[in-house]
């Protein structure tokens, strides 16, 4: 997920709350957070690796608690419905200049492999 905006709430500051959309289309929703910083949601993709019918998916993941007010760093994993893999992402939150506010992510995703042999392949 890299760079798309949050559609809810106001871009005073940055917040992972809410819907949010990348530039390949991909759905995310991220529900509130608790005290913790930790979160649920779920993420509709829009791209595959694999002929099954894309479904929604469910996410869970934690914001860091010490800098919840301005541009926080988050991760979160998703748990492919429609896959044998699963998705690690982690970020930044930011407002650009335009107001808006901007999700910056790197992420991993893990597909199954029958053996370890085939490990080397198994990550991107």
């Amino acid at each position: 997920l890299c760079c798309g905006t949050n559609s809810e709430s106001p871009p005073l500051q940055c917040t992972l709350t809410g819907s949010w959309i990348n530039d390949l289309g991909s759905n995310m929703t991220i529900g509130a957070m608790n005290r913790k910083g930790e979160f649920t949601g779920s993420y509709h993709t829009a791209v595959t690796a694999t002929t099954n019918e894309i479904q929604l998916s469910p996410l869970q993941g934690s914001q860091h608690r010490t800098n919840q007010k301005s541009h926080p760093t988050f991760g979160f994993t998703v748990n492919w419905s429609f896959s044998d893999s699963v998705t690690v992402f982690t970020g930044q939150c930011f407002v650009d200049e335009e107001g808006k506010e901007v999700l910056k992510t790197m992420w991993l995703l893990r597909s199954h492999v029958d053996n370890i042999k085939n490990d080397w392949k198994a990550t991107r």
